[in-house]
């Protein structure tokens, strides 16, 4: 082992403000330290999204979905609804008692769907169809994706399942056409819509859902009451919109289909084949951002496939997040059914471990991004300073909660034991409150590094360890 100068380390200006002894130090680098990591229920929970019933957090499996098991996601629908004041209040609730910040989602295309409406304080809005094929105006299609975004901004959502990527082939398919929720039967006027929706939203840090991969467009049937096939409608036209949005830098959510195609895969429908989603989409299209299933619970899926097998087929094909519009099975708790099925699939062999951490890491460095205040600042103003994280130990990222007594210029930085700065966390304005924000560390090797918080004249400092 190599000797370190414990008091050369003392004297780095970097310490100015903390109060470290030799003592501190030497038990940092020689104690046999443990702490409790992120366990692997939990990151199966991080690949869940669920709906719940009600308009108030008054459904107790909902809080213990989101205290307890750690569920990654929640999604809101029509019925949760009532007014704008009152849909704020929910998702406030919903974030304010999760560890990790919610993906809270909800479908605002316009038009026909669209949960968002007059009926609950908001208005009515215009279609894909109107606003694409129409009148095809670019000013026309930002002023209500900006206008939408708006909402959600104000409501509390940070993920919108829209824009329809779909292409109008069949202008009667029972989902998409008669719906007039594409934009266009070209394809291309289909990216540029789509493109200016995605840009409107993302300017509120809202993330977006192209949907429904590869395309349901040519479907003469509805997923949601059965088996879909496309196989002899399709066509590869179908995949330009998202092979420009791809290109154009698109990372957001990208939504599987429970569509069949046997040209693309002759067992199973897109959003269960490896085939479509890592052959096609993650390798081909090379789409880096988050893939989610459209609701499990539709008859394409729960007509053919067990439970058991669609939740199985669904990770081993690829899938981050997914997708299910109650948060109960039978009864019991939704997600503590699908844990114990992944938890009993990997004892067996059947899913590994690293599929696991592919989706779970995905889906942590894009919460990284929902740092915002408006999300995850506490109206409670604490009497004191500190910083923690959690988990710690961590393998690749962790959460970090800050509280501070005064507004100001909030930094935090990152140090290797020598005392070198390694990364720069937050280095901007912050409100009085607690704060929680994202460490990625990738690029770093396993070790013991300590956070120091700055604001105003006060230091905090943290240690944080680094396992891989």
């Amino acid at each position: 082992m190599a000797w370190i100068n414990v008091d050369s380390l003392c004297k780095e200006n970097i310490y100015k403000g903390i109060e470290l002894t030799k003592n501190f130090l030497l038990i940092i680098l020689f104690s046999n330290i443990t702490f409790a990591q992120t366990s692997l229920e939990h990151k199966i929970s991080q690949m869940i999204m669920v709906g719940f019933p009600g308009t108030e957090l008054t459904d107790t499996m909902i809080v213990n979905d989101i205290q307890q098991r750690k569920v990654g996601g929640v999604i809101l629908m029509g019925y949760n609804i009532t007014s704008p004041s009152q849909v704020q209040q929910l998702t406030n609730g919903l974030q304010s008692i999760s560890q990790t910040p919610l993906f809270i989602s909800v479908d605002q295309e316009g038009g026909r769907v669209a949960r968002l409406r007059e009926s609950n304080g908001f208005e009515n809005t215009k279609t894909a169809f109107e606003i694409g094929t129409l009148i095809n105006k670019e000013d026309t299609t930002r002023d209500w994706a900006g206008l939408m975004a708006g909402w959600l901004l104000q409501s509390g959502f940070n993920v919108n399942l829209a824009p329809v990527a779909d292409v109008n082939v069949n202008p009667v398919s029972p989902a998409i056409g008669l719906k007039d929720r594409s934009f266009s039967e070209i394809p291309d006027s289909v990216f540029h819509h789509c493109n200016w929706f995605i840009d409107e939203f993302n300017k509120e840090n809202i993330f977006t859902t192209l949907k429904h991969f590869p395309g349901h467009g040519s479907a003469a049937d509805d997923s949601h009451d059965g088996f879909t096939d496309i196989t002899n409608t399709w066509a590869d036209s179908e995949l330009i919109p998202y092979q420009k949005l791809i290109e154009n830098g698109f990372d957001d959510f990208i939504m599987s289909g429970h569509l069949y195609n046997a040209n693309l895969d002759s067992i199973y429908p897109a959003s269960l084949s490896q085939r479509v989603l890592k052959g096609l989409l993650r390798d081909t299209l090379t789409f880096d951002g988050l893939i989610i299933t459209d609701g499990m619970f539709m008859g394409a899926i729960t007509d053919n496939y067990t439970f058991d097998e669609a939740v199985t087929l669904a990770i081993n094909a690829g899938n981050d997040i997914l997708l299910y519009t109650s948060n109960k099975l039978d009864g019991k708790s939704l997600v503590d059914s699908i844990v114990n099925i992944v938890v009993d699939k990997i004892d067996q062999g059947i899913i590994t471990l690293e599929r696991i951490d592919e989706s779970y890491n995905r889906i942590i460095m894009k919460k990284q991004l929902l740092t915002n205040v408006k999300y995850f600042a506490n109206e409670i103003i604490p009497d004191a300073y500190s910083i923690i994280n959690y988990p710690n130990p961590f393998n690749s990222s962790t959460q970090i909660s800050v509280k501070i007594a005064q507004s100001g210029i909030l930094s935090i930085k990152v140090y290797n034991i020598i005392g070198e700065l390694v990364s720069e966390i937050a280095n901007s304005f912050c409100e009085a409150g607690t704060h929680k924000l994202y460490f990625n560390a990738n690029g770093l090797s396993s070790g013991v590094y300590l956070l120091r918080m700055n604001i105003g004249e006060h230091y905090s400092s943290h240690k944080i360890i680094l396992m891989k």
